[in-house]
Formats: C-alpha cells, structure tokens, sequence
C-alpha cells in the first residue's frame, strides 16, 4: 500500500519537499542545540519546561481524540464515522510522534531516554507516560494499517484486531490522564495543583483535536475525490462545541477557586497570565486573545446556523485550536513556573533556535501525517468509502 505515497501530483511533491527543508532546518538547530546545550534556549532554572512541553502537552490531546471517534464508531455503530475513523487513527501516529520527538529534544542529551528503558521506576509517572505513549502508537499503527489493508481487499478487518479497537479506548484517556498528573503531582506549583487537571486536559483535548480533524476532512475533501461526508463532519463539530464549553466551564472553576478562596500562591499565576505581575507582561496578549477565540468559537459552535455554515465553522475551528494551543501550551506549563515558589518573577520566552527545532519536530509529524493520509485516501478512492 504504501507505494501510493511515492507517487503525486507536482503539488504534493513541492510540499514534501517543503516540509524537508523544514526538517533539515530543524535538525542543524538540534545539532547546535546536542553541542551547545540547553543554554541556547529561553530555559532557566525557574523555568526548566518551555516551548518544548507546551507543545507536547497540547499534541497529546490531539492524539488522546481519536478516541472520540472510535467509540461512537466501534462502541455504539454510529456508521457515519466509517468514512472518518481512519484519519482519526492517522493523526493520532503523527501527533504521538511528534509528542515523542518534542520530549527528545526537552531532554537534550538523547541517551538520557535509555534511562527510562534500562533503570525503570515504577513511581515516576515519566515511566508510565513514556509507557504509555509508546503503547499508543504501536496501537494505532496496527489497528489503522490493519484496517486500511482489509478495505484494500474489500473484505472485513480480521478479528483479532477487534480486542486492539477495544484497548485503544481507555489506552486513549490514559494517556492523557498521565499527562495531567506530570502536572499535577507537582505540589510546589499553585496553577497545577487541581484534582481536575485531567479533566481539563480531556475536555481541551476532545475539543481541539476533533477540530483539527474536521479541517483536515475539509481539506481531504477539497484536494481529492475521498468525501469523509457532511453527515460526519458535522457530528465532529457538535463534540468539539460540548467539549469546548466543558473545557471553559472548567478553567471558569479554577478562576473561581483561586479567587474567592484567596489563597495568593493559587491566584498569582492567573494574575500574571492575564494582567501581569510585578511589570511583566509577556503572555497577557497571548492569553486575551485566547479568551476572546475561546468564547467567540463557542458562540459560533452553539448557533446550529453558523455551526452548519462552513465558512463560519471554519473559523470557529481555527479560534479552537488556536485557544487550546495558547491556554493548554505556553499558558499552563509558564505559568506553573511563575511566579516561582520564593514569589520571584522569572519570564520565559522561545529563542530562535528553540522555534527552529520546533517547526522542524511539526514538520516531521506534518511529513508522517501526508505519508499516511496519501494512503489512506488513495485506498479509499480506489474502493471507495468502506465501512469495517
């Protein structure tokens, strides 16, 4: 199968080839970074996780909500998603990668990711998230290229492959939920010290990678003959709508908590992430601005007339993720770091050799996902929509 994706038009071929350039860019900022260190970056010692883990932390969402297709799919037969559930499943691979080379790279000596393999801890959730995460891409993997060779051949996915489906549910929250108590177990940390860290991570996560998804439909739909259909699309639109409103309601209880408990530690990060403190204030753009897409993309989502309109879903789509990109990336992990523990106000920003390693772990994951989709999509023009 995979020989479809060595053959495109001259327009495929200019954006891999993009996406090389990218790649290759990336990885001399890397080399430089392997030689150098960890000194090239905006990182310090009040602030040790940066650019790196925010994108981690927002990524694994994306790939925890292909869950949110599998179940409806495979759990209660809702047949619309057959055409869908395979990019589903795709995008989760390329988004995994993508978490795995961004934990690479925040490491910043490679061998130190042997020491998770060779000297286990059974009390470290890195272990568990790194067992995890592992796990979940060889899932996907599996289940996706399995399923897409039975569509192949036209006939039905073998039924060993059924109990995999099964396991990619809960595997799915639980990559996530692992995440969230990196954060979490963190007691010297105000902002992360909430029993509904993961739910806030869920919530985020059904609502910005569904809405990812659905730009993606809507591009498959434009550059190929594969329509993953109105009907799908917009049963997506309506989970990204709930569990975005889920996801504001639930940053709404740590506004609340902080606030009216009066508790300083637990209030001072959200001061500072939204009007700055002690005159720093590098992330209050950021921040407004991901308030504002926040409530507008709801707005948006709630109306069933701009919700049905794809102009206006479009745009909805786009305030979603860029909201949980600002709130559940550089918004989350910065501000547990500051203020620090003493109170002291250490800001962070990205350098440019840490946005080039960026941009080149994306465009790997951005290469994965068009290797993959080229796939996918060929097979399903060629059988057109299969459901299995």
């Amino acid at each position: 199968m995979f020989e479809r994706a060595l053959s495109g038009s001259n327009r495929y071929w200019a954006w891999i080839f993009f996406l090389l350039a990218v790649i290759g860019v990336g990885f001399l900022a890397y080399m430089k970074q392997l030689n150098e260190g960890l000194g090239i970056t905006g990182l310090s010692r009040d602030v040790s996780w940066g650019f790196y883990i925010a994108q981690f932390t927002f990524l694994v969402g994306v790939a925890a909500s292909a869950v949110m297709l599998v179940i409806p799919y495979y759990l209660h037969n809702f047949k619309k998603f057959g055409k869908i559930v395979i990019l589903g499943e795709f995008l989760a691979v390329s988004a995994v990668t993508m978490c795995m080379l961004f934990i690479l790279v925040d490491m910043g000596q490679p061998m130190r990711v042997l020491n998770v393999v060779l000297h286990p801890t059974l009390n470290s959730v890195m272990f568990w998230d790194a067992l995890v995460l592992n796990g979940y891409l060889f899932l996907n993997i599996i289940i996706g290229w399995t399923t897409l060779a039975a569509d192949q051949k036209q006939v039905a996915p073998p039924q060993w492959v059924k109990p995999l489906i099964y396991l990619s549910i809960p595997w799915a929250v639980s990559i996530h939920t692992v995440t969230a108590f990196l954060y979490a177990g963190l007691p010297g940390r105000h902002l992360w010290l909430t029993a509904i860290m993961a739910a806030r991570f869920l919530a985020s996560a059904f609502a910005g990678g569904p809405a990812i998804l659905v730009l993606l439909a809507l591009l498959v739909r434009k550059f190929s003959k594969f329509d993953p259909g109105q009907e799908a699309i917009q049963a997506l639109a309506k989970i990204v709508t709930y569990a975005m409103c889920a996801n504001v309601f639930f940053f709404l209880l740590e506004v609340f908590t902080a606030f009216y408990s009066g508790i300083p530690g637990h209030a001072h990060p959200l001061v500072y992430l939204f009007a700055g403190l002690d005159g720093h204030t590098k992330l209050v753009p950021w921040m407004w601005t991901a308030a504002v897409l926040a409530f507008a993309s709801i707005a948006l989502l709630v109306n069933p007339s701009t919700r049905q309109n794809e102009g206006t879903l479009k745009l909805a789509l786009v305030g979603v993720i860029i909201a949980a990109w600002i709130d559940k990336g550089m918004g989350l992990v910065i501000g547990g770091f500051v203020p620090n523990p003493f109170e002291r106000v250490t800001e962070y920003a990205p350098t440019m050799p840490e946005l080039a390693i960026t941009f080149g772990v994306y465009a790997v994951g951005l290469l994965v996902l068009t290797l993959l989709y080229k796939v996918a999509i060929g097979v399903r023009e060629e059988n057109g929509a299969v459901e299995h």
